[in-house]
């Protein structure tokens, strides 16, 4: 009763979230919903091994908050890291999946070019004729980058400090980088740290004490309209490591709507199928089979929905494979019971016997899949993880209906020999 009642509730929840404005509709990717992706690599060849998940965590949180400041409709932006099997590129790559928005160009717009910010120390000597790549060459970084920056803002300053008509911007780091930026300039006193901002100089300022509030300002010879843009461009999110766009992919909704109505139709019908085949086969075993499968499917769902999980083609196939694997443990539990009643034993031992004997099969078919699933979890790209996921939920939650949801339901029947005469399982 309890199960039944657990049942219902999930198929509620599942079927009133839908319907309503709730925070639990079915998330979607792009080769079902419509939309572009965006793949950027990432340079991370400036930041040192300790802080390169910190700093592709910030850059994922920087570029998130860009894509919602301008509405799109449940963006996923998430960290990708190359597998060994991968061939070429960099290591590290940014996934930027806008559904709804099917002009390529217009989801780069949305990204922008945001500002990479650098805070460079002058080891060598420049002049006015010094080419770009001997200027690079001449400074060394500081680990002060943009990851550090609290906030931006647009004064307007002269050149002693006091309120003039010089538009400036003024930098506020976290308590991270007002250490970082008083360590530095304490060790620099007299030396040039330079300000990059996408890699090329845009202020030289010579250290003349200790700046210990945490707080620096870039003078470039602004426009107020070109310091107001820096400033806001900045508080977007001035990125802490250099990004390039290596690949895009638009997915129109007429199409994402196809796929998602032919593998729901897909799913429909190859459970139908089984069930049917169930039922003819092992009569009511089947039936209560049919049963836990209908518990199973809800429970699934309702983590798809509460996790949440983002469905693609590829999920939805490993929904269907999972399937395939509760069908077959409840096949090797009905048969095992099937051998135990034609030996002698009464339904009720039969039922225990059947299950115990069928447990270490189930048990080891069901653990090589999930080693499956955390292989191509761990080395595959953003589509094989969603096959994956999905497949790896379903195994786990197979394993519960079929070892525990079916065996009640069996147990619960077999109390009264009279319900299992010409069940399928039966001698």
């Amino acid at each position: 009763m309890v199960l039944i009642v657990v049942m219902a509730l999930a198929g509620y929840f599942i079927y009133n979230s839908e319907k309503t404005d709730s925070n639990f509709h079915f998330k979607y990717g792009l080769d079902l919903a419509g939309g572009t992706e965006l793949v950027y690599e990432a340079d991370i060849g400036g930041v040192s091994t300790g802080d390169i998940d910190d700093s592709m965590q910030t850059l994922r949180d920087v570029i998130e908050r860009r894509v919602n400041l301008f509405g799109v409709s449940e963006p996923i932006v998430q960290v990708e890291k190359a597998s060994i099997f991968s061939g070429g590129g960099s290591e590290y790559r940014l996934i930027v999946e806008l559904p709804g928005i099917t002009d390529v160009q217009e989801a780069i717009r949305l990204i922008g070019q945001t500002p990479t910010l650098e805070f460079k120390l002058l080891k060598g000597n420049i002049t006015e004729d010094s080419t770009p790549e001997e200027m690079a060459k001449a400074f060394v970084d500081t680990g002060l980058t943009g990851r550090y920056l609290e906030s931006a803002k647009l004064e307007f300053l002269n050149g002693r400090g006091q309120v003039g008509n010089e538009p400036i911007v003024v930098l506020n780091f976290n308590q991270e980088g007002t250490d970082l930026f008083a360590k530095i300039t304490k060790e620099n006193v007299g030396n040039v740290i330079a300000i990059f901002l996408d890699n090329s100089v845009i202020s030289t300022p010579v250290v003349r004490q200790e700046i210990t509030g945490g707080t620096a300002q870039i003078s470039g010879g602004f426009t107020a309209e070109e310091a107001r843009d820096l400033a806001r461009n900045l508080n977007f999110g001035a990125l802490p490591v250099p990004i390039s766009l290596a690949s895009t992919q638009s997915v129109g909704s007429t199409l994402g709507n196809d796929t998602l109505n032919q593998g729901v139709l897909a799913g429909i019908i190859g459970l139908g199928i089984v069930s049917l085949f169930l039922i003819f086969w092992y009569r009511l075993s089947g039936l209560l089979s049919v049963l836990s499968l209908g518990l199973y499917m809800v429970i699934l769902l309702s983590l798809f929905k509460l996790i949440p999980v983002v469905l693609t083609a590829s999920g939805i196939a490993g929904f269907i494979l999972s399937i395939g694997m509760a069908v077959d443990a409840n096949i090797l539990i009905f048969e095992r019971i099937k051998e135990e009643i034609a030996g002698g034993r009464d339904i009720r031992e039969s039922i225990k016997e059947g299950f115990r004997r069928a447990w270490p099969s189930i048990r080891d078919a069901n653990i090589t899949s999930l080693l499956t699933a955390v292989v191509l979890f761990w080395f595959g790209t953003s589509l094989v993880k969603g096959f994956a996921l999905v497949f790896g939920l379903g195994v786990i939650v197979s394993l519960f209906t079929a070892i525990i949801a079916t065996r009640f339901f069996m147990l619960s029947l077999s109390i009264e020999k009279r319900f299992w005469l010409k069940t399928g399982i039966s001698k």
